[in-house]
């Protein structure tokens, strides 16, 4: 690749992920770290981007949020699995949603319903389906967090377990055929193993990207929820373990013919 395109495509990444180490473009590129350093030379030195320890990024989105930053990251797989879900809620039915990319662009996807009843501990996913098509939405309480705007803790949990939903809806940070569906956060976890147990259809949802992804915290084995939504076929000790548990694969995209 000739040094004018890898610009181009050093440029294509950060536009899509905000920031990259050095030792990843040089993985991604199938370079040397040496050449990579000579690429980001001159776009470093025109200032249209920013060199950090280890990593550049581009100006306009070194303060931006991890949560911003989250939402672009694989956002055609999180979109297709979000309207695909959307399509098997009606109407007048209630939801409960963890905050999550993949839910928030739920959310989005649910903008053309009517009349829902939505539970969720975000402030994304409430700002976005509050106050239009007479819905009412019910946000949990407690300290948001500045990265996602999101409650957690003991009055969150508290406060949704007093719900009984149509759908209980969560996103993940990683599905292992053996340990489950896994966070990187205990609160996190904790509250996503509520939501799932407030709803009679229960939901993952995640993009093939978590597929043999180990978490920090389990969050729930495979036979405490009724769905995996995703993009993509998981690999087939996942698949068999989600078949053993009893829990329905859905898989949107090109697969589906979404």
């Amino acid at each position: 690749m000739a040094q004018s395109k890898r610009h181009g495509e050093i440029l294509r990444l950060l536009q899509e992920e905000g920031t990259v180490t050095i030792a990843s473009l040089a993985d991604r590129l199938g370079v040397s770290l040496e050449t990579v350093r000579r690429d980001v030379k001159p776009l470093t030195g025109d200032g249209s981007v920013l060199k950090m320890h280890g990593a550049i990024g581009l100006p306009s989105m070194i303060g931006e949020a991890p949560f911003e930053r989250r939402m672009r990251e694989n956002a055609d797989a999180k979109r297709v699995i979000a309207r695909m879900v959307a399509a098997t809620i009606r109407d007048g039915e209630s939801i409960m949603l963890d905050t999550g990319t993949t839910t928030s662009f739920l959310a989005r996807e649910l903008l053309g319903h009517r009349r829902l009843t939505v539970v969720t501990n975000s402030s994304d996913i409430a700002r976005t389906l509050a106050t239009i098509n007479g819905n009412k939405v019910y946000m949990a309480g407690g300290e948001l967090r500045s990265d996602s705007g999101a409650a957690f803790g003991a009055s969150a949990i508290d406060f949704v377990s007093r719900f009984s939903v149509s759908h209980a809806i969560i996103s993940t940070g990683g599905v292992d055929a053996v340990m489950g569906v896994m966070d990187f956060d205990l609160d996190e976890a904790e509250f996503a193993r509520m939501v799932l147990s407030r709803g009679q259809r229960s939901l993952v949802i995640t993009d093939h990207s978590k597929f043999g992804r180990l978490g920090l915290v389990q969050v729930c084995g495979f036979d405490s929820f009724s769905e995996l939504a995703t993009d993509r076929s998981p690999p087939h000790d996942l698949a068999a373990a989600l078949a053993q548990a009893g829990a329905r694969l859905s898989i949107a995209g090109a697969e589906a013919g979404f």
